[in-house]
Order: structure tokens, then C-alpha cells, then sequence
């Protein structure tokens, strides 16, 4: 049933079309291998093969967004150091799990709203300045990046062009070889980057 609506949602956005399905976890890695989707969903607790494990298997070759109605952080933080692109709640919302794909199509990543903030804060402690060769200006966009700023949000606050904070991200997932912006802001939070001046 939760298949057939999300597929009834999908079928409603222009760019995005849906090219497999899977009842379980062994189906959607088999699947992953034969379709070579640009973007998978995944729930956490499937039959033979649970979505964390099936996660790290295709991770690797396709962008994985977790869509599931549990939001415990010992499973948000297993998917992420997974290589999920997005952890949303299956309640979040069409609009949502729309953007989640939207962004993991693009390399970018999503975590729902309400388990973002929660999150990053608790990745937040004390430590001295982080070695990591960046600067100044990949700072200040690392940092409204890891508060949650979207491309277009960072560009009018920094007065930088969208095309300009895309080059500076990129190069800060070069530098700290981050798979994406879920891993740049983890970085940011646990190295105390966020809230230092």
C-alpha cells in the first residue's frame, strides 16, 4: 500500500519517473544492480533484508533517500554513515519526499525538518579549530549550509551567485571527503565549526 502511494505521488512530478519496485530487501538490491536507478527509496525494516543493510550494498552506485516511520537516531545516524542522500518520515509529506529525490538527484541530500535540528546538535561539542585547509568563504557557506540554508539562501546572504556557493560545496566535499551536504554539515556540528565566529 505504501508503495502503490508513493507511486501514485511520483506519477505526478514531470522529472521523475519510477523504473522499479521491491517487497524486500534481497529484491531491492537485485533490483538496484539490474536498473541502475539514479535515486532509490528505502525503508528501514524490511522482510530478508533489512534497509540499513541494503543501503550499504547499493549506496556505492545509487543515491539513497530512507523513507521510513522510524526517526530513533541510532538508525538516522546508521543511514547516513551508510551513504543515505536523505532521511525523511514516512508522514512528512508528498511535498517533502518529492524534494528528497529531487535532491539526491542531484548529489545534494535532505533529512526531514524535524529530526535535522535534533540531530546536529547533539553531533555539537567543544573542539579546538578543526584542520581542514579551508577558507574563509567555505567556511561561511559550510556553516549556513550546516543550519539547514539551501543554495539560494547562502548566495543572497553571502552575495554570492548559486553557481559560485555550488563551487565552493563542491570543493569542501573535495577537501573533506564528504560524500554529500548531510556529511559536510555533520562535519561542521562536530567539529564546532557552527557558532564559532
Amino acid at each position: 500500500m505504501v508503495r502503490t502511494g508513493f507511486g501514485l505521488i511520483l506519477k505526478r512530478a514531470p522529472d521523475i519517473e519510477v523504473v522499479a519496485e521491491a517487497g524486500d530487501g534481497v529484491e531491492a538490491v537485485a533490483e538496484a544492480h539490474r536498473v541502475r536507478p539514479d535515486v532509490a527509496l528505502m525503508d528501514i525494516r524490511m522482510p530478508k533484508m533489512d534497509g540499513l543493510t541494503a543501503l550499504e550494498r547499493i549506496s556505492s552506485f545509487v543515491n539513497v533517500v530512507v523513507v521510513t516511520t522510524f526517526d530513533q537516531d541510532e538508525y538516522v545516524y546508521k543511514a547516513l554513515r551508510g551513504g543515505a542522500c536523505g532521511f525523511i518520515l514516512k508522514d512528512a509529506g508528498p511535498g517533502l519526499l518529492v524534494e528528497a529525490i529531487r535532491s539526491a538527484g542531484t548529489g545534494d541530500a535532505l533529512v526531514s525538518p524535524s529530526i535535522t535540528v535534533r540531530l546536529l546538535r547533539q553531533l555539537s561539542r567543544p573542539a579546538p579549530p578543526p584542520d581542514h585547509r579551508l577558507s574563509a568563504r567555505e567556511l561561511d557557506v559550510v556553516k549556513l549550509a550546516a543550519v539547514g540554508n539551501t543554495n539560494a539562501e547562502i548566495a543572497a546572504a553571502l552575495h554570492l551567485s548559486i553557481g559560485t556557493v555550488k563551487t565552493h560545496l563542491a570543493n569542501v566535499q573535495g577537501k573533506l571527503g564528504a560524500r554529500n551536504r548531510v556529511e559536510i554539515a555533520a562535519w561542521a556540528w562536530t567539529h564546532g565549526v557552527v557558532g564559532r565566529k
